[in-house]
């Protein structure tokens, strides 16, 4: 498993810090699908796990709510548009059930508008790019740390219930390489942007929420009954699991760059 996974990294990473790069309406096309990817795969998940879920509207919603923060939009328009669908399909449904509106709805705002925040982040001005990069290289980073010291030293389980191979001692490690990369970001990139605390500041938030991220979609996956969201991604499995880290990251990395 360990070559497809290099592989796939090799071929996607460089591809990903191009769009990065490029922003403009690459990226934010680039961001949309993979938020439309994650909603598909989220519902393809319950499904197969024998939960309800409206697999056509998460998608569709999810996607159009993505577009909406990627590239601009009505999203109030769209977010109480999108609700009323979501509620007419259910009325007309052979048997109706709440539960496959609430988890359409949750999947639509979870996998699909969520990551979306990513665009956002390289939409700030002047420095949006030098920020998508620092949130990407923090989250891998930190994914990095984490599964290398919960490898090698790793003892107390951090949530065995949602994914058992994690650790608190892997936890903290990831929690510091975000703040070592934020700060190095900091001292070379961003010193015209963020003060030495506003990096560690950013660097806290990175190493806290792309961990609780990867435990989010730990915890639908449980509930699904499956292992991988995907296989879209040899040796990485689907398009969630790349992208679960950023689910609320990138969100709360956004509103702590746009009010700091």
């Amino acid at each position: 498993m360990l070559l497809p996974r290099v592989l796939t990294a090799l071929a996607g990473i460089p591809l990903l810090l191009c769009l990065v790069h490029a922003g403009g309406v690459a990226y934010s096309l680039f961001v949309t699908g993979i938020s439309t990817l994650c909603c598909y795969e989220y519902a393809l998940m319950l499904r197969l796990g024998g939960r309800p879920v409206q697999l056509i509207p998460t998608v569709a919603l999810g996607a159009a709510l993505a577009a909406c923060a990627a590239l601009g939009g009505p999203l109030a328009a769209v977010l109480a548009g999108g609700a009323a669908l979501v509620v007419f399909v259910e009325m007309f449904a052979s048997v109706h059930s709440l539960d496959r509106v609430a988890l359409t709805l949750f999947g639509a705002l979870f996998a699909g508008w969520m990551p979306a925040h990513l665009a956002l982040i390289r939409e700030l001005r002047p420095h949006g790019e030098a920020f998508a990069f620092l949130t990407f290289i923090a989250v891998w980073a930190t994914d990095t740390a984490a599964y290398a010291a919960g490898r090698g030293f790793g003892r107390r389980a951090l949530a065995p219930t949602l994914s058992p191979k994690k650790t608190w001692e892997g936890a903290a490690a990831g929690f510091l390489a975000a703040i070592a990369v934020c700060l190095v970001f900091q001292k070379f990139i961003l010193q015209e942007a963020l003060t030495p605390l506003q990096a560690v500041v950013i660097g806290v938030i990175i190493g806290m929420m792309g961990q609780l991220s990867d435990l989010a979609e730990s915890m639908v996956k449980r509930d699904a009954g499956v292992k991988d969201s995907g296989a879209l991604l040899p040796g990485h499995g689907g398009v969630f699991d790349r992208f679960d880290s950023y689910i609320l990251c990138a969100p709360a990395v956004y509103y702590a760059l746009t009010f700091k």
